[in-house]
C-alpha cells in the first residue's frame, strides 16, 4: 500500500451528518437557480457554476444578465484560496454537499476535513446541513422571466449597470499591506514595559499557513512594528512540523514547513518581531488509529479519541517534536498553549478525564500542568531560549488555582484581561466572558490568577483584544480608542508583562495598537503617558496637529457610546453583528436557530443573550448613535486637514460599525414585530424595511471602496456588495408583499 492506515483514515473523514432540515429559499427569486447564479457572480468563475448545475456557460450568463448583473468579475485561483468559506456559506442552503465539492474545486475529502478542522467551521454552520436536492439548468419560465425583470429593475434603480461591482477589487488590501514601507514613514517605537505585544496575521489562512501562503510578507512587518507590534503568532499542529512516530507519512513536508519557520523568523527580527507558535496539543485521532495501540487511547470523542498525555509514549513524542521545531528555528520567540476546551486534546481538555483510567486519579490540574511541562522540556531539551505561556482559557474555577501552583518554573500565565468583569447595561446586570473593547478591563478572574501566579514567582501576560472583538470584527479596527488606551493603562498599573494582542481578528496596524505602545512607554523622567497624552500622540502622528484635538475627541464619543453596548456572550457570537445589513429578512419564522459568528438566521431569542427584547434594541440604537455622531466629527475635519484620506477612513469605519449596530436594532424589532395585526405595527415595519435599504445601500458603498469592510481571516468575508444588493432586493419583495 502506498498509503498507511492513519493516512487513509485522516484523508477519509466522512462528510459531518448533523441534522438536515429544509432549506431557506427567500421569496424575492424565482426559484434555488437564480439564488446559485446571484451568490455565486461575485465568488466563483461561470464555467464552474455551469458545470455543477450541468449547462453551458452561456446559460449561467443569460439569467445573470436577466437580473441586471454586470458583466462577471474574473475570478483568480488566489481569490478562491481566500474566499472558500464565503463560497461554503453562500451555498449552504442551495447545494448538496457533492454539488458544493464541485464548486469549490475540492474533493470529498477536503471539504470534510476543512468542516471539522477549519476553526470549527461545521460549528459556524450550525452543526447541520440542510437537505438540499441536486440542482439542475431548467430555462426560466414566463414567471421566471418576469420576475428576472423585476430584479433587474429594483437593481439598476438603486445600483445602476454595475450593481456588485467592487471599486477596491477584494483582497487588494493584502497588497497594500505587502508593499514595502520606506524608513522615514516609520515612528521610534521606543521601549514598552509590555514586552512580548504579539498579534495574529490580518489575513492569513488558517490550516496550514507555513505552506499555503505567506502569512507575514515584509511590507505588513515593517507595518506592525511601526506601531509596536514586536511578535507575531501562527496556528501549529504538532505532526505537520515533526514526524508523527506512530505513522511519519501524515507529517509529509514537516522539514519544508520548519524551513519557512526558521526563514519567517529570521525575516521578522530584522524588523525587531519575533515569532510564536499556537499549541493545542496533543490532536485526537480517528478512533481506529487506536486499534492496535490502546496503551494511546484516552477519552473517547465520537468517531475519535483523545491521545492520552499519562501515556510516557505520548509525553515522549511531544517533547521531542517541541525540540525539533526549536532546533529547527533556534531563533524561535515561543509558543503559547491552550489546553482545555478549543479542540479536544488531553483527557480533561474538555473536562472528561475520569473517562480515562489512568487520568481519573489523576485530576485536571495535574494533567494539564503535565502537558505544559512536557512541552517545555522539549524547548529545554535544545537550549532553546525560547518562551512558554501557558493560557488559562477554559479553566475552570474549581482547578485553576491548582493548575497554576504545578506550573513548571519558567512558565508565564496567560490570562484574558476583561473576562468576568461586572457591567451594567441598560439596567441589566451581567460579566463578560472575552472578545470586548466595549468593556474596559482587568476584571476579577484575571487578576485573582495573576496573583496566583506571581506567588509562584511566574511572569503573567494579559489577553486582549485591541483592534476588533465578535463585538464587531468587520472592519479592521473599531475606533473606540479611549476604551483601548484605558484598558492598556490599567493593564501597564497592574503589573503584567506582555500582551497578546489578538485572537485571529485585530492584526491591522491601527491607531488602536499605536496608543498600545504608547502608553506602554515612559518619558525621559521614567513617567508614563495618561491614556489621553497617549491618544493625542498618535493622532499628532496619524492626522496632524492641527486636528489631533478634534479626533481624540470624536474617539472619545466613540468610546462612550461602545459602554451602551449590550454585551453578553450569546450576544457576541449569536447576534447578526457581523452580517448588518445583510442578514436578510423573513416574513414568517425559519426555525432555524443562529450559529456561532455563522448565519445569525431570524433568531431574535438567541441574538439577545440575557437582554430583554426592547433593551437589547435600545442599547443598540444608543450605541450606534454615537458611533454616527464620531463619524459625523471626523467628516467635518476633512476639508480643513492635510491627511484627508486617513480621516475619511477612519469617519468610514465609524459609520461602517454604525450602520452594523443600527441594522441589528431594526432586525430584532422587526421580528419582534412580524405577524402583529395592529397597523402601527404594519406601518412601523415598513419603517423598518425601509431603513433597512437606505443602511444595505450605504454599507454597500463603503465596502466597494475599501475591500478591508466584511472581511475577517477566519470567516473570510462575511458578506460583499452584491449580498448587499440581494438585501435590497429582499426588503423591497417584503414592501411589496407586506399587507
Amino acid at each position: 500500500m502506498v498509503s498507511t492506515l492513519l493516512v487513509s483514515l485522516l484523508c477519509s473523514i466522512p462528510l459531518p451528518e448533523g441534522p438536515s432540515p429544509e432549506p431557506l429559499l427567500p421569496g424575492h427569486f424565482p426559484d434555488r437557480l437564480h439564488a446559485f447564479v446571484w451568490r455565486n457572480w461575485d465568488l466563483a468563475p461561470v464555467e464552474r457554476m455551469a458545470a455543477v448545475v450541468q449547462t453551458t456557460p452561456e446559460n449561467i450568463l443569460a439569467l445573470g444578465k436577466a437580473m441586471g448583473l454586470p458583466d462577471p468579475p474574473a475570478i483568480s485561483e488566489a481569490q478562491l484560496q481566500r474566499t472558500y468559506i464565503t463560497i461554503i456559506r453562500a451555498n449552504w442552503h442551495l447545494l448538496p454537499y457533492e454539488q458544493l465539492t464541485a464548486l469549490l474545486g475540492w474533493t470529498e475529502s477536503k471539504l470534510a476535513f476543512t468542516l471539522r478542522e477549519d476553526d470549527f467551521l461545521y460549528i459556524k454552520l450550525g452543526s447541520l446541513k440542510p437537505a438540499c436536492e441536486p440542482l439542475l439548468y431548467a430555462p426560466p419560465d414566463d414567471e421566471a422571466v418576469a420576475r428576472e425583470a423585476a430584479i433587474a429593475a429594483v437593481a439598476r434603480a438603486h445600483f445602476g449597470d454595475d450593481a456588485g461591482a467592487w471599486i477596491d477589487p477584494p483582497l487588494s488590501f493584502i497588497e497594500k499591506l505587502s508593499a514595502p514601507l520606506e524608513n522615514k514613514d516609520m515612528p521610534p517605537r521606543g521601549d514598552s514595559v509590555f514586552d512580548p505585544r504579539y498579534c495574529y496575521s490580518y489575513f492569513a489562512l488558517y490550516g496550514d499557513p507555513l505552506l499555503e501562503h505567506d502569512p507575514f510578507p515584509e511590507g505588513y512587518l515593517q507595518r506592525l512594528a511601526s506601531v509596536g507590534v514586536n511578535g507575531v503568532w501562527l496556528h501549529a499542529v504538532l505532526y505537520k512540523l515533526s514526524p508523527f512516530p506512530w505513522d511519519p507519512s501524515i507529517s509529509d513536508k514537516w522539514k519544508q514547513r520548519l524551513e519557512r519557520l526558521n526563514a519567517l523568523v529570521i525575516r521578522a527580527a530584522r524588523y525587531g518581531v519575533g515569532v510564536y507558535l499556537y499549541m493545542n496539543e496533543p490532536r485526537a485521532m480517528p478512533a481506529a488509529f487506536f486499534e492496535d495501540k490502546p496503551e494511546l487511547r484516552g477519552v473517547p470523542l465520537g468517531d475519535y479519541a483523545t491521545l492520552c498525555t499519562s501515556a510516557p509514549e505520548v509525553r515522549s513524542y511531544i517533547t521531542n517534536a517541541i525540540a525539533i521545531i526549536c532546533a529547527a528555528a533556534p531563533d524561535l520567540a515561543g509558543f503559547f498553549t491552550i489546553t482545555a476546551s478549543e479542540n479536544p486534546t488531553n483527557c480533561w481538555s474538555h473536562y472528561r478525564g475520569a473517562e480515562c483510567p489512568r487520568c481519573a486519579n489523576r485530576g485536571p490540574a495535574e494533567v494539564i500542568a503535565e502537558v505544559n511541562a512536557t512541552i517545555l522540556a522539549g524547548m529545554r531539551k535544545v537550549n532553546s531560549r525560547a518562551k512558554l505561556f501557558a493560557w488559562d482559557w477554559g479553566w475552570r474555577e474549581d482547578f485553576a488555582p491548582e493548575t497554576i501552583k504545578l506550573l513548571p518554573d519558567g512558565v508565564a500565565l496567560m490570562s484574558v484581561s476583561e473576562w468576568h468583569s461586572p457591567i451594567s447595561r441598560g439596567g441589566v446586570d451581567n460579566t463578560v466572558g472575552e472578545y470586548s473593547i466595549s468593556v474596559v478591563g482587568p476584571g476579577p478572574r484575571a487578576q485573582k490568577h495573576w496573583r496566583h501566579a506571581r506567588d509562584r514567582g511566574l511572569n503573567t501576560l494579559a489577553k486582549i483584544q485591541a483592534n476588533n472583538t465578535w463585538e464587531l470584527s468587520v472592519i479592521p479596527y473599531i475606533p473606540a480608542v479611549e476604551n483601548v488606551a484605558r484598558h492598556a493603562a490599567a493593564l501597564r498599573d497592574s503589573g503584567v508583562s506582555g500582551l497578546m494582542l489578538s485572537w485571529t481578528l485585530g492584526g491591522w496596524p491601527s491607531p488602536n495598537l499605536d496608543v498600545v505602545n504608547e502608553i506602554g512607554r515612559r518619558d525621559d523622567n521614567g513617567k508614563p503617558p495618561t491614556p489621553q497624552e497617549a491618544m493625542l500622540r498618535v493622532a499628532q502622528r496619524r492626522f496632524g496637529p492641527d486636528v489631533a484635538e478634534a479626533v481624540v475627541e470624536a474617539w472619545h464619543v466613540i468610546s462612550k457610546s461602545f459602554s451602551e453596548f449590550p454585551y453578553d456572550g450569546g450576544v457576541v457570537y449569536k447576534a447578526p453583528l457581523q452580517a448588518g445589513p445583510a442578514n436578510l429578512l423573513w416574513g414568517v419564522s425559519t426555525g432555524y436557530r443562529a450559529t456561532m459568528v455563522g448565519i445569525p438566521y431570524d433568531d431574535l431569542n438567541g441574538w439577545r443573550g440575557v437582554y430583554p427584547p426592547e433593551v437589547f434594541i435600545s442599547q443598540l440604537r444608543k450605541t450606534a448613535a454615537g458611533f454616527d455622531e464620531g463619524a459625523a466629527m471626523l467628516r467635518a475635519l476633512v476639508e480643513n486637514a492635510e491627511t484627508t484620506v486617513a480621516l475619511q477612513e477612519e469617519a468610514n469605519l465609524a459609520e461602517t460599525a454604525a450602520i452594523h449596530f443600527r441594522s441589528v436594532a431594526n432586525q430584532s424589532e422587526y421580528v419582534l414585530l412580524r405577524g402583529g395585526e395592529e397597523s402601527t405595527s404594519r406601518n412601523r415595519i415598513k419603517d423598518i424595511l425601509t431603513e433597512e435599504i437606505n443602511l444595505a445601500k450605504r454599507l454597500y458603498g463603503l465596502q466597494r471602496n475599501d475591500s478591508r469592510i466584511g472581511f475577517e481571516a477566519t470567516n473570510h468575508y462575511f458578506y460583499t456588495p452584491l449580498d448587499l444588493v440581494e438585501k435590497v432586493l429582499n426588503c423591497m419583495f417584503l414592501l411589496e408583499n407586506a399587507k
